[in-house]
């Protein structure tokens, strides 16, 4: 298994890596765009992997986009348009979400390959996790000096800027009155997002690069949720977005019909 080709996993960690810096430096200039990760994911699998989808998958999947669109984009704060971000950082994000997609397909055709070389048996999640996640960090070290000037940061002033996020994740120094909650909050953000990430990996590996992005997407009403509560930390809870039912009802319809499968139709994989 550890004997696997190791260039796969090295395109993985570009992608991710690239994915990561792209997807940050558009954020902070454009908070809220149509996600485009499915029906990218789609796109992808159909070139790459020669998958066919049914009509009834590509309903499901345009509705799982409305759902998504109408939960964000209806609250007070859903964030800038595309005329008011630019047409440079609307594009960044698309790209960002393209390298998201071109990742997830990578991986599912890692996943078919391990199925062939070890004839039958498959190629443990966190082999695929450990390999990914070293070649990304090694390629985000790489990519600092253009990532500095993509988020706005001088890179003779980077040194200062990681001194101070370790005093802060520390919660130590001169920075630890704004770093409330450190370290323990960054310690179970890692931890969820890894168990995050390896729910989507296990997902992926049993069913599809599509349904692993459709499962992602369903994160964002539940996360919109989760900051309605009051929770530590987040200071005065916030209201449901109007549209928060709504869009949370299309959403889930949206899985729904792309689960479905009609009876007169032969079982494929999803």
């Amino acid at each position: 298994m550890l004997m696997m080709p190791k260039a796969p996993f090295i395109a993985v960690g570009i992608l991710e890596a690239l994915a990561a810096a792209t997807g940050m430096a558009a954020g902070g200039k454009l908070l809220s765009i149509c996600d485009l990760l499915t029906f990218l994911s789609i796109l992808l699998s159909v070139i790459f992997l020669g998958r066919r989808y049914r009509v009834n998958q590509l309903i499901g999947c345009f509705l799982v986009a409305v759902g998504v669109v109408i939960t964000v984009a209806s609250g007070s704060s859903a964030g800038h348009s595309l005329k008011e971000a630019g047409i440079f950082w609307s594009i960044l994000m698309i790209i960002s979400f393209l390298l998201q997609a071109a990742d997830t397909v990578l991986k599912e055709v890692i996943f078919l390959d391990a199925e062939k070389q070890l004839k039958g048996g498959s190629v443990d999640l966190f082999v695929v996790n450990s390999y990914g996640s070293a070649f990304q960090a090694l390629f985000i070290c790489l990519l600092l000096p253009f990532l500095s000037k993509l988020w706005g940061v001088p890179f003779s002033q980077l040194p200062n800027y990681l001194r101070d996020g370790t005093a802060c994740f520390l919660n130590i120094g001169s920075l630890s009155s704004g770093c409330d909650g450190a370290p323990l909050l960054p310690l179970l953000f890692v931890i969820v997002n890894m168990g995050f990430n390896i729910s989507l990996l296990h997902l992926l590996k049993i069913s599809s690069a599509v349904v692993s992005s459709l499962a992602s997407t369903f994160s964002v009403p539940i996360s919109v949720y989760m900051f309605t509560l009051p929770l530590p930390y987040l200071g005065v809870a916030s209201s449901l977005p109007p549209g928060f039912v709504a869009g949370a009802v299309v959403l889930v319809l949206g899985l729904f019909i792309y689960a479905w499968t009609p009876s007169s139709s032969s079982s494929a994989r999803l």
